[in-house]
């Protein structure tokens, strides 16, 4: 008989997370959201939605008033021992009574969704929504744009000892990890991880672990790429297991397992 045993992400690491967005984010932009102020004076915006299809319809909308945008993007259950479904509604809009957005685009690729705000005006004054928790932070003054509150992807702040909820999760799971024991002993793992393709992830089994990897490729005007890498179950290893014997799904930037109890 192999037993097998969830590893909780606390395992991943001794004292503090790289990344209190991800778990097993391991190098690369932290956070689940990055703002980067492109030459031409537009911002650019990367959303982690992991599970949203790319041929999702994305309703990303601009508000009334034209002072920002916001986004509804389901994330369909996906296999039957998910939890739920999860609903994202980012929200990104100026504050101020004068900068307004004059047009943007959007683009869904392996549960990311990016963005790119063209702003009508950059006046003194201006404020931005959609720091940290949503706050209000100081964007744009003497007709430069200041980036949001924690928005260099390197920031210390986003280090720590404990895990953050997804904000832009209105339903479902805001967490990058779900593990539970299935009836027939089986064990099922899935784990977030926003902006890898579905041929960059790695499931291995050694020393009685099973270890998933993931390389997120930089696209559009990403800072840079992210690596994500962690065990998730410890195995008996008085029986020889082989990974094959794992079924593995991959979609939309999310890695599930089944790893059976044999």
């Amino acid at each position: 008989l192999t037993m097998v045993v969830s590893l909780p992400p606390q395992s991943q690491t001794s004292s503090l997370f790289y990344g209190v967005n991800n778990p097993y984010l391991k190098n690369g932009p932290k956070g689940f959201k990055e703002y980067k102020i492109l030459k031409n004076g537009d911002m650019y915006l990367r959303i982690d939605l992991p599970g949203v299809p790319m041929k999702a319809a994305v309703e990303v909308s601009l508000w009334a008033d034209d002072k920002g945008v916001e986004a509804l993007v389901d994330a369909p259950k996906q296999h039957k021992h998910d939890s739920s479904q999860r609903t994202y509604c980012p929200i990104i809009g100026f504050m101020c009574g004068r900068c307004k957005v004059l047009r943007f685009t959007s683009q869904v690729c392996d549960g990311v969704l990016r963005l790119v705000l063209t702003p009508a005006a950059r006046i003194l004054g201006g404020r931005f929504l959609g720091g940290a928790d949503g706050e209000e932070t100081y964007f744009c003054s003497s007709a430069v744009h200041w980036l949001p509150y924690a928005s260099d992807p390197y920031d210390p702040s986003l280090t720590g000892p404990v895990l953050e909820p997804n904000p832009s999760v209105n339903e479902g799971s805001p967490m990058a990890y779900e593990s539970k024991r299935l009836p027939n002993g089986s064990l099922y793992v899935r784990v977030d991880m926003p902006g890898v393709p579905k041929d960059r992830f790695t499931v291995s089994v050694a020393d009685g672990r099973v270890t998933v990897t993931g390389e997120a490729p930089a696209v559009s005007h990403d800072s840079d790429g992210r690596f994500y890498s962690g065990d998730v179950a410890l195995l008996d290893t008085l029986v020889t297991f082989r990974r094959r014997w794992i079924k593995t799904i991959v979609k939309d930037g999310i890695i599930r397992l089944i790893i059976p109890n044999l």
